[in-house]
């Protein structure tokens, strides 16, 4: 998967011509306990997206205040941009993301359909301008961990072309 995603990464100049819209998938607050007490930070996952463009990413931020934790999540979310393969306004091809104890099946559906999915996976499926999509997450429901299954089904989403130069065979004829 690490080689996947560094194939798949945008370069830092394709980043600026971008529209990206964040949206926060879950906020945490954690507390550690120290000799004279317990400090209270937060952590934010956001996801990080150009729906037309079918580009997206996420990053978690953890800092003393939210906003600033939310600022941290989106300024890393953006340099960890991937870019998504799909037909139209779906997917190519039925794929099971796993990450942990988290799964998350994505499936084409028509158009029209809209997008079937809760929670964490609905960030991620919007931030990529996936609109017709049914989805299902299975085991886990810690947003970490099914945001992580979700990119790893992303990832292994093939186009046509990509295939055929796989199996050996000319598209053009």
């Amino acid at each position: 998967m690490k080689a996947e995603l560094t194939r798949r990464r945008l370069l830092e100049a394709e980043t600026h011509e971008l529209n990206l819209k964040d949206q926060v998938v879950s906020i945490n607050r954690v507390t550690k306990v120290v000799k004279g007490g317990k400090n209270l930070s937060f952590a934010a996952l956001v996801v990080v997206g150009d729906p037309d463009k079918h580009v997206v990413g996420f990053a978690k931020g953890k800092a003393k205040e939210v906003p600033s934790a939310i600022r941290k999540a989106i300024e890393k979310a953006k340099k960890n941009l991937v870019k998504v393969n799909t037909l139209e306004h779906t997917i190519p091809h039925q794929v099971l993301g796993r990450f942990g104890a988290g799964q998350v099946l994505l499936k084409p559906a028509r158009e029209g359909k809209g997008t079937i999915a809760g929670g964490a996976v609905r960030a991620v499926m919007e931030a990529a301008g996936i609109q017709n999509v049914l989805t299902k997450s299975i085991g886990t429901k810690n947003p970490h961990n099914v945001v992580k299954a979700t990119f790893a089904a992303l990832l292994q989403l093939r186009d046509k072309h990509e295939m055929a130069a796989l199996r050996g065979l000319d598209l053009s004829a």
